[in-house]
């Protein structure tokens, strides 16, 4: 997905504001000069003529194109040095008369070449972000922040490893969705455990990752997903033009805490269409609840638990509350 055709049009719009604005400024700033220092607008025609006058020769085949070009640039870097020196004894910076860009590297146009310039993928990051409903979380909830001395170290009841033996695995399975994203699309994980062991904040470290990368990610609540579903599903036939939600198409949709919904029948077949329609697409989703296995297969229909145990991965997270490991800690401080 990435960004839109009218998202990517309106980015190649802003380059066009820029160079418009800048060039706008250059004109001021040089007509300034000319008025201040009236040698330099004789210094440009000379350039100007003297270009011409080149170019004629070349044409006529009077000289080689070579020599002209050795016998211009060193004509234009004279008249461009007595231009500096004019300048500077007025006060001017040496460049002030130089082209003004917002970025030099890709002069305002996006693109170093044919590749997107590093100005033009911090814009298309601007915008996945902004739409991804979690634009300060995923800045914020990373790998790096990600706290693995809140799990412990000590196996419990009939789990085989520890907590913190299973988040490492849970981790690393997370990286590894993260970097097989494009070679291997259509990856689901569903994230599942009890509330407070960090299923929100794994998935927020995903998403940033991917965000990071380009990628078009979604985030939503249980209640936004069904919410906004049921918005399209039912104003759809009032208004045949309605566009698709986002979600159904991004690169990366995360429905957090399923099973918080008021369930129904409705609910029922629209995550199922919802969820089949981007395996069939190859588009990945990220699952996040407080049920068990045992309580989707309960509180969904078979063939959305089937759907979901045939095409996802499963990750476990278990281990006590880390909210209330952080209330209790902040008490001690």
């Amino acid at each position: 997905m990435g960004i839109s055709t009218r998202q990517y049009q309106d980015i190649m719009n802003e380059y066009d504001a820029a160079r418009r604005r800048n060039y706008m400024a250059e004109q001021e700033r040089k007509e300034r000069v000319y008025a201040l220092i009236p040698e330099i607008r004789q210094i440009d025609e000379q350039i100007a003529r003297v270009s011409v006058s080149m170019a004629k020769e070349m044409l006529l085949k009077r000289i080689s194109n070579a020599d002209a070009k050795k016998s211009l640039q060193a004509t234009i870097y004279d008249l461009s040095m007595e231009k500096v020196n004019l300048l500077a004894i007025h006060d001017f910076p040496a460049d002030y008369l130089d082209p003004i860009y917002d970025c030099p590297e890709c002069k305002d146009t996006g693109y170093v070449g044919d590749k997107k310039c590093r100005c033009f993928q911090q814009k298309i990051r601007q915008i996945l972000y902004s739409q991804s409903n979690i634009e300060d979380a995923a800045s914020i909830e990373t790998f790096s922040s990600f706290r693995r001395d809140y799990y412990s170290s000590q196996r419990s009841g009939k789990e085989k490893l520890s907590p913190r033996e299973n988040i490492e695995n849970i981790l690393s399975a997370s990286r590894s969705f993260i970097e097989s994203f494009d070679s291997k699309p259509g990856q689901n994980l569903l994230i599942y455990g009890n509330a407070g062991v960090g299923k929100t904040f794994l998935s927020n470290c995903i998403a940033g990752e991917l965000l990071n990368r380009g990628k078009g990610v979604i985030y939503l609540t249980a209640y936004q997903f069904f919410d906004q579903l049921a918005d399209y599903t039912f104003r759809r036939g009032a208004d045949n033009a309605q566009t698709l939600p986002a979600f159904l198409h991004c690169d990366l949709l995360i429905i957090d805490d399923l099973g918080t919904e008021l369930n129904n029948s409705f609910i029922n077949s629209q995550l199922f269409l919802c969820i089949n329609e981007r395996i069939l697409n190859k588009k990945s989703t990220i699952i996040s609840t407080n049920l068990s296995l045992e309580q989707i297969n309960r509180s969904y229909t078979e063939r959305v638990f089937s759907r979901i145990i045939q095409s996802y991965t499963l990750l476990h997270i278990y281990g006590e509350d880390i909210r209330i490991k952080k209330a209790f800690s902040s008490l001690d401080e």
